[in-house]
């Protein structure tokens, strides 16, 4: 199996289910290795979630009042 195809069969969950028993035998661990979110973990993350008060930075954490400069929770 050539690099190209390993890397396909990694990226490309669809390509590595198409594969033969011994092809996906074959491959090489991916070294990223097993990334999973079990339900816990996803109830926590809150992607496209802005907090920025406009203080200037939009990237700061955590979000402070730019008035008082107090921690807003």
């Amino acid at each position: 199996m050539s690099n190209i195809d390993i890397i396909r069969a990694w990226k490309d969950e669809e390509y590595r289910h198409s594969l033969s028993a011994e092809q996906q035998e074959q491959l090489p661990a991916n070294p990223a290795g097993l990334i999973e979110l079990n339900d816990e973990d996803m109830s926590s993350v809150s992607g496209g979630s802005s907090l920025h008060t406009g203080c200037g930075n939009p990237l700061h954490t955590p979000v402070f009042s730019c008035e008082t400069k107090e921690l807003i929770s």
